[in-house]
């Protein structure tokens, strides 16, 4: 069963109302300011809301880290390396290295998770001669920067009303995490050079795609996440289309989008805590969600088009990300030092 059929708990509940309220706060300052690159303002408080449930210290140290870690690698490959994709390569599957092996530590996770996709889109919106990377680079640190903020709000609004159970990562065999780390680094890294060879600019559902089909860091857990990731893009895609049907011509009215981009993020935040899985079929449709609106949502522009567009880029995506993660996966266990599953 992709959801488990189970009635939400009072922590449960306010974790949802958490998710939705921050996700749309950040959208909503987003659009209300102009301020660039809205994507960063809507997900990254989703991911750090929705994969952290209750906001704290540890969390925070780790997402803003990343984002600094990831801002200034970007500044310098791009000053230094980006007219030289072949110099670069190698320096950017080290970078991703370090990041994988960072979430399989498990500690460590959100650091590796949040820079993984904030380096990914960030190299490869930076590698174009109209991007303004210095705009490129503060967007992305201060909508971290932002959620952090909005975290700590939606924590003190909406607080737990019973303990949670704290969670230990169990530890893992040297082998399992060389397995991870590499396998991580290499398909992120093909990715990366995909999106840039074939310019696929308009593509960052897809991008994100084959980061986030990686955070199971194994070949069991990124092939279950992708169909949960596939049916959370259909019902994110056809969120949005309904919206941009029942608005029609008044889709540029702020006052309109926000309660139903609230509604939609509620709706699906419920799916994505009663999976409690991480990212499943909740959190698909919810990154896609915030990825139509915060990006693709704009005066004159098809959100219908661009959601089908997202449709098939995605499906795309996830099964090419899955035959490369096959084959490395098989690759990878050939060699004692790095065996792991079957």
């Amino acid at each position: 069963m992709l959801l488990r059929h189970s009635p939400l708990t009072a922590n449960d509940l306010r974790q949802c109302l958490r998710i939705a309220t921050g996700a749309t706060i950040g959208f909503t300052l987003c659009k209300m300011f102009g301020w660039s690159n809205g994507v960063f303002f809507t997900v990254t408080p989703m991911l750090l809301l929705g994969l952290v449930p209750v906001m704290n210290g540890h969390a925070m140290r780790q997402l803003l880290a990343s984002s600094a870690m990831a801002g200034l690698e970007v500044g310098l490959l791009g000053g230094f390396f980006g007219s030289h994709p072949g110099l670069m390569t190698p320096i950017v599957f080290l970078l991703f290295l370090y990041r994988f092996a960072a979430m399989s530590r498990g500690s460590l996770f959100l650091f590796g998770a949040n820079g993984v996709l904030s380096l990914s889109i960030m190299l490869h919106f930076a590698s174009y001669p109209n991007t303004n990377l210095n705009d490129l680079v503060f967007s992305n640190f201060w909508a971290t920067a932002l959620s952090v903020v909005i975290a700590y709000a939606m924590t003190a609004l909406w607080p737990d009303v019973e303990p949670r159970a704290a969670y230990k990562p169990g530890p893992k065999a040297p082998h399992r995490m060389r397995h991870e780390a590499l396998l991580g680094a290499t398909i992120a890294t093909a990715s990366f050079l995909v999106f840039q060879i074939f310019d696929l600019r308009d593509s960052m559902s897809a991008q994100a795609t084959t980061l986030l089909l990686l955070f199971p860091m194994h070949w069991n857990g990124a092939l279950d996440y992708a169909r949960k990731r596939a049916i959370g893009t259909l019902l994110g895609v056809s969120f949005g289309v309904v919206v941009q049907l029942v608005l029609y011509d008044w889709s540029g009215l702020l006052i309109l989008i926000v309660p139903l981009l609230w509604i939609g993020l509620m709706i699906f935040s419920q799916a994505h805590v009663r999976e409690a899985s991480g990212s499943g079929v909740g959190f698909g449709a919810m990154t896609t969600l915030g990825i139509l609106f915060g990006q693709y949502l704009t005066p004159g522009n098809d959100l219908i088009f661009s959601a089908l567009y997202r449709v098939s880029s995605i499906l795309t995506a996830i099964i090419s990300t899955l035959l490369l993660c096959y084959l490395i996966h098989k690759l990878l266990n050939r060699f004692e030092s790095t065996r792991f599953g079957y």
